[in-house]
């Protein structure tokens, strides 16, 4: 897995330890893109930080109930269980405090332990998914027709529109994850889509998550009609 001008290949690659960043509604999957506005003391310290060591930070949702909503039971909540890493690929400061970063993804991580680092942010020693750093294109086929087919529908009844020109020139890889990634859905479907265990179990999460989607809308809309 290439992020950024760096070569991730094996475990010993990896760093260990990194600093996480807990954002709800949030999904970085590998070979994916996130851009970041950074404004909270705490997580300009993380970047600060991460920026002076190896640039891997680990984005990973709040634990959530089974309607989707954060537990907020303290000032620190639990964390999901698998979380994705990424590197800082391009990094500006706005001039009012904030930062402007982006983050290529790296793989998936477990976390082992969550670590008490003295610093603001949360920190954890982790437990990377290798199989993500060399995917294995022929082996992980897609209904592409089925994925695209669903996706357009979707956005169609939504009044949404996308570059499809791009889409279809796309890896089955590329594909998957950036529709994952643009999808609008909530932090269950997201973190069921970050935790499918291969790219074929990911494509068909996205297809049932919109089609579940699709049907909601249209059940919704017809008891407004009443």
């Amino acid at each position: 897995m290439q992020a950024g001008n760096v070569h991730y290949r094996r475990t010993e690659d990896i760093p260990e330890t990194v600093a996480v960043f807990p954002l709800c509604g949030a999904l970085l999957l590998p070979g994916g893109q996130m851009p970041l506005n950074i404004f909270e003391p705490r997580y300009l310290a993380l970047f600060d930080d991460a920026l002076a060591g190896k640039r891997v930070v680990g984005i990973i949702q709040p634990e959530f109930d089974r309607e989707g909503n954060v537990k907020k039971c303290s000032a620190s909540p639990a964390l999901s269980a698998v979380g994705c890493l990424g590197r800082i690929t391009s990094f500006s400061e706005t001039g009012d405090g904030r930062y402007i970063v982006s983050l290529a993804g790296i793989c998936r991580f477990r976390i082992a332990e969550e670590l008490t680092s003295g610093k603001p942010y949360r920190a954890a020693r982790t437990t990377p998914f290798i199989g993500d750093l060399s995917p294995d294109e022929a082996s992980c086929q897609i209904d592409r027709k089925a994925l695209i087919h669903s996706y357009k529908a979707y956005l169609a009844a939504n009044e949404l529109d996308a570059d499809w020109a791009s889409v279809e020139r796309a890896s089955n890889t590329t594909l998957v994850n950036c529709l994952a990634m643009m999808s609008p859905f909530g932090p269950a479907e997201k973190q069921a889509l970050l935790e499918a265990p291969d790219l074929r179990s990911r494509a068909e999460t996205l297809i049932a998550i919109t089609e579940i989607a699709m049907a909601r809308d249209k059940d919704e809309y017809s008891k407004s009609m009443q």
